[in-house]
């Protein structure tokens, strides 16, 4: 690799390409949206509530960047808006060099989606997935083009249990075991998304990342629990700001060195906090019947086929 020390300065001209960004108006999305900008590209920032998107926009727009954002609303938690999404997007662009699935939700209490699934594997996991096959036309005619999936280093205690998805109807459901579960399912599906994308000779590849542990508000329905108060005494020691628990994702997405079915995170203390580099995500990530498993009930869940 070029450097140890990648940083935003390492982001080539990014004039004339086409990045949406789920998640866009707060921590690393927000921070993903602003470096992409800066070097000059058209960045869609993609967020449930447009009027938190629009202020990001404002914030980010009074440094000058040489890019342009543009708001568009998109709730992962609802098929029917990433539809709404995908369809808008299509008429106006003809071209998406990268897709950044950022957008997620960690350890929140037993909630469904608009359209039945638990509210972790829905927004993390099926949401994307279905967003990714929805737009995976335009992103492959696209030329050099890359979707990047944002995992965690919880995907390390993720378990699949098929019989048992989404939890029994919360009967099963633990708040920290969905959420590995569903970090777990953004490497499957990774992986197996650039396997598909090998086999038909595109140039187009599937890459992952993931933040290290970053002070963002992802866990702020946490707050006033004890595991969030050891948080705060500790995460100065162990976690580091979202603009740096970017980069991996950042890195991912714009490096021209990246390779598809690569893996980038902080190269820290057990990946917690440092600066990007290629990273190794677990074993059982690499399991190739789960990833067929879960492709085929990702597809039956979400009406989405992936044509290649």
């Amino acid at each position: 690799m070029k450097s140890q020390k990648w940083t935003t300065n390492d982001i080539p001209d990014l004039t004339g390409k086409v990045i949406i960004v789920t998640g866009g108006n707060s921590g690393l999305g927000y921070e993903s949206v602003k470096a992409f900008v800066e070097k000059g590209a058209e960045v869609i920032l993609a967020c449930r509530t447009t009027d938190k998107g629009e202020s990001a926009k404002t914030q980010i727009e009074s440094s000058n960047p040489s890019g342009k954002i543009v708001v568009m609303q998109l709730d992962l938690m609802d098929l029917s808006s990433v539809i709404s999404f995908s369809t808008d997007f299509k008429l106006k662009y003809d071209r998406l060099d990268v897709l950044l699935n950022n957008a997620g939700i960690m350890m929140t209490p037993y909630q469904l989606t608009k359209d039945g699934f638990e509210s972790q594997f829905g927004t993390n996991h099926l949401g994307p997935f279905a967003l990714t096959g929805r737009l995976l036309d335009i992103i492959q005619k696209t030329p050099g083009s890359r979707v990047i999936n944002i995992s965690s280093l919880a995907h390390k205690g993720g378990t699949f249990d098929f019989e048992d998805l989404l939890y029994n109807n919360g009967s099963s459901y633990d708040p920290m075991k969905a959420y590995r579960r569903s970090k777990m399912a953004n490497l499957l599906f990774t992986l197996e998304l650039q396997r598909k994308l090998v086999a038909v000779q595109t140039d187009t590849i599937a890459v992952a990342a993931h933040p290290g542990v970053s002070m963002t508000n992802l866990a702020n329905h946490l707050k006033g629990s004890f595991m969030f108060k050891i948080f705060e005494l500790i995460g100065g020691f162990i976690s580091h700001a979202p603009a740096n628990g970017a980069l991996p994702g950042i890195r991912a997405s714009v490096d021209p060195a990246v390779q598809g079915g690569e893996y980038y995170g902080p190269d820290g203390m057990m990946e917690m906090k440092g600066n990007p580099v290629k990273v190794a995500s677990n074993k059982a990530s690499h399991n190739q019947e789960d990833a067929r498993k879960l492709w085929k009930v990702s597809e039956q869940m979400t009406g989405v086929k992936f044509k290649f």
